[in-house]
């Protein structure tokens, strides 16, 4: 005799279709910075003047942060899954904690460059401060340039008889600009998995998941994991293209 399979209930239906818009939100995301990173490489090839400036070490201080907190939240997973509702809102507001550390963190990186003249668009690349060399460096169609006394000049001016500053001026720091729009766009959805996670510890708290019916901090786990996931992807596109 042919067993007929389990009905679909209503919870079921429902359950498939949050997740299926948490794959699409994340998908959406993907394209998002895929974009935006394909810009950023144009730019880059396509100016006369580009700035490779030395990333604080703030935004790798928030790595380490962020890989610990995707710990934590699959902690959170684990546990409810074992029945454990109000362990895993524990385990969530740790995360929680996490991800407003790791916001210090992106917060102080900013400041730094700020504090180096590197803002999102309000600075040129003769304004930049710092050591040249060390903090960075500037090249012209994909040559390092050389500065002497504050002036630029292409290494193979050995007498330095051409500054270029007058011609740099007209030039923004796009390196910089691309690396707020990136960073910042990423901190803005990670804003979002912030709030996130306070409903779902709440949540917890209060016993609403337990091991037959834990959806929502499924979502959480995985947009945050996502989150940690890109977050390593922009900074090591970062580090290597800029």
């Amino acid at each position: 005799m042919i067993e007929e399979a389990p009905a679909i209930t209503e919870r079921d239906l429902k359950v498939r279709a949050r997740k299926n818009l948490t794959y699409l939100l994340l998908f959406a995301i993907v394209m998002f910075f895929a974009a935006l990173s394909s810009a950023y490489i144009v730019s880059k090839s396509s100016t006369d003047y580009w700035l490779s400036f030395r990333i604080p070490k703030a935004f790798y201080y928030s790595t380490v942060v962020i890989v610990a907190s995707s710990l934590t939240v699959q902690m959170a997973l684990m546990t409810v899954r074992k029945g454990n509702g109000r362990g895993a809102a524990l385990w969530l507001v740790i995360t929680l904690a996490l991800g407003i550390a790791f916001s210090y963190c992106q917060f102080s990186g900013w400041s730094e460059l700020v504090s180096r003249k590197m803002s999102l668009v309000t600075d040129k690349i003769t304004m930049t401060q710092g050591v040249y060399g060390t903090d960075y460096t500037v090249a012209r169609r994909g040559i390092t340039l050389d500065q002497v006394g504050g002036q630029f000049y292409l290494p193979t001016d050995l007498a330095h008889e051409k500054p270029l500053n007058a011609e740099m001026a007209d030039f923004w720091n796009a390196a910089s600009g691309y690396f707020y729009v990136l960073t910042v766009g990423h901190w803005v959805h990670l804003l979002g998995g912030l709030l996130l996670l306070v409903v779902l510890s709440i949540k917890a708290f209060m016993g609403r998941y337990n091991a037959a019916y834990h959806t929502g901090v499924w979502q959480g786990t995985i947009y945050w994991h996502f989150l940690g996931g890109l977050w390593i992807y922009l900074l090591l596109f970062i580090a290597f293209v800029h």
